[in-house]
């Protein structure tokens, strides 16, 4: 049983490894009609080791099945893996890279495809992030995004959350990136390390809540970016003069002179926060179940570690005794 928290650790760490070296696929989402021509893309090739580019096929309610290989060198294709559809898959040469291929698309087609390689270097396979296939009538739709503070105070390390919410788009798949501006510098982007994100999906709805620091929350103009088949779309939360106010009475700053009264924000904008208000408390109550299911697996992982530092240690001084016997 000693041995078991060891496992589980070496587990983690090939996951993070592997994570590492995905493939990209950039494309999250494709929509097409039937009888429609769509391909796949899969970039990264060149980290591969062997010659062969391996593609899977997700559906909602079923495991990966692997459809096909495409030879990265000459796009010859080997598709003895006994997949139902794989005459339908062809490989097709764009910008010296090899896609796969549905020239005539049906609806049983709607799945997400993964492309794959092995990398003798992890001693193991990687893959792409997947892209979600659509067969539908229906048009792409881009989002409508909207970017607003999800709490009005700070909590007790002096960070605050960011919201940024889409909605009213098709498909509804979009990926979050959070960017940043300092008056008359360049846009940047923001790291991991520079502060939590927490990504929520509800009906109609995706969300990502963002940590910022509160010094740098009046310092940046930061930027909410939402990737999404139909393009992307960006909003920003602009900085309130009582915000600006509130900030220089706490780091001893006078405040201005009153002139004119602060502008209200705009009638559409109150509406929309009004219109969300119950999503933004679901998105709270959610990031708070998160970080503490955060802290839970830290303890675990923590245990597990000093578990096998322990079996380690007991186990020599055992073995010296047999020795001297």
């Amino acid at each position: 049983m000693l041995f078991l928290p060891a496992a589980a650790l070496c587990c983690l760490c090939s996951a993070l490894v592997a994570m590492a070296a995905d493939l990209t696929q950039d494309q999250l989402t494709l929509t097409r009609r039937v009888g429609q021509t769509v391909s796949f893309r899969c970039e990264g090739t060149d980290q591969c080791s062997g010659s062969y580019i391996y593609w899977y096929q997700k559906k909602e309610t079923e495991t990966f099945k692997l459809i096909l290989r495409i030879d990265k060198s000459n796009g010859r294709i080997y598709k003895g893996y006994s997949h139902p559809q794989r005459d339908d898959f062809s490989a097709v040469n764009k910008q010296n890279s090899w896609e796969l291929e549905l020239k005539k698309v049906k609806v049983d087609h709607s799945a997400s495809y993964y492309c794959s390689c092995w990398k003798s270097g992890n001693d193991c396979d990687i893959f792409g992030s997947g892209t979600k296939l659509i067969v539908t009538d229906e048009q792409v739709v881009k989002p409508v995004v909207s970017v607003y503070p999800a709490a009005s105070r700070p909590n007790q390390e002096g960070k605050s959350s960011l919201l940024c919410l889409a909605s009213s788009m098709f498909p509804p798949v979009v990926q979050f990136s959070w960017k940043r501006q300092k008056k008359g510098g360049s846009l940047e982007d923001l790291t991991s390390a520079e502060g939590d994100q927490l990504e929520l999906r509800e009906s109609g709805h995706r969300a990502s809540i963002r940590l910022v620091d509160r010094n740098a929350l009046y310092m940046y103009t930061h930027y909410c970016s939402i990737k999404h088949e139909g393009g992307v779309v960006e909003d920003t939360l602009e900085e309130r003069v009582e915000d600006r106010v509130e900030a220089q009475a706490l780091q001893g700053v006078p405040a201005p002179a009153a002139s004119c009264p602060p502008e209200r924000e705009p009638a559409d904008l109150a509406a929309l926060q009004q219109h969300h208000l119950s999503f933004q408390s679901q998105c709270r109550v959610k990031l708070l179940c998160l970080l503490y299911t955060v802290l839970i697996v830290k303890s675990l992982v923590y245990c597990c570690g000093l578990s096998l530092l322990t079996s380690l240690t007991n186990k020599g001084p055992s073995t010296s005794s047999t020795h001297a016997d």
